[in-house]
């Protein structure tokens, strides 16, 4: 058996095995993760999200920041620390968790039908004490300069002030390859706390040698009750 099969068997079982357990009740809202490692990469990354709820006035002009370093440790895995930041209207930023996370690419670019990969998070929630773990199972599809990408969540969550929970959760992305520095897209997100859909932007600027920014900026609108009636969001990501 080829190593390649070999990874793809192992991840698909890693995925089963750490899905047995894995966001807090915030929205699940944020990013769509592409299932592909850059060997010896390494990334300064900033998000930025704010929700607009004029049904929900405690939950209306809720912020949150993220602010990360990242490298790639081998050809197939790169991991990344969070520090996340939250901001309701009427408070000061605080810091409210940290984060880590690591990708692992199971197959090689146009091996297979689709490319695979695994996501793996722990966070922990400093101002209520919780905490998660979730694994991902990161899927790309090409056809022509379309593309298209899912990420299948299962997530546990813990702590002396919850009922420990174990949710499922999605998001998928549809982009278009228009230029390098220009994608149109549509993403879709799908949790038990929330469920939105609308257009995002995002592309490559290229700098010096192998270093570039890659940006993403979009809106989400809420499919149901639940979720913030909009979400904004931006994304910039330095990578040396």
């Amino acid at each position: 058996m080829s190593s390649s099969k070999k990874r793809l068997i192992l991840g698909l079982l890693l995925f089963i095995l750490f899905n047995s357990f894995c966001f807090a009740d915030n929205s699940f809202i944020d990013k769509v993760y592409h299932p592909y490692v850059q060997p010896h990469e390494r990334e300064f990354e900033f998000r930025w999200g704010i929700e607009k709820d004029n049904e929900n006035i405690r939950q209306d002009n809720t912020q949150q920041y993220r602010l990360a370093y990242g490298q790639s440790l081998s050809e197939n895995w790169f991991t990344e620390l969070y520090l996340v930041g939250s901001k309701k209207s009427s408070h000061n930023l605080t810091l409210s968790a940290l984060e880590v996370e690591s990708l692992w690419q199971i197959t090689e670019q146009g091996e297979y039908y689709a490319d695979l990969g695994m996501l793996l998070e722990f966070e922990y929630e400093r101002d209520i004490h919780i905490k998660e773990v979730s694994s991902a199972l990161l899927i790309e599809k090409e056809w022509g300069r379309w593309v298209g990408t899912a990420n299948l969540y299962l997530i546990y969550e813990w702590g002396s002030q919850i009922d420990n929970e174990l949710e499922t959760a999605m998001a998928v992305q549809t982009r278009y390859r228009w230029s390098r520095s220009l994608e149109p897209a549509i993403e879709f997100y799908s949790s038990d706390t929330s469920e939105g859909l609308g257009p995002v932007l995002l592309g490559d600027i290229k700098l010096s040698g192998k270093k570039k920014i890659h940006w993403e900026a979009g809106v989400i609108w809420a499919l149901d009750n639940k979720t913030p009636d909009k979400t904004l969001k931006l994304s910039l990501e330095f990578e040396f």
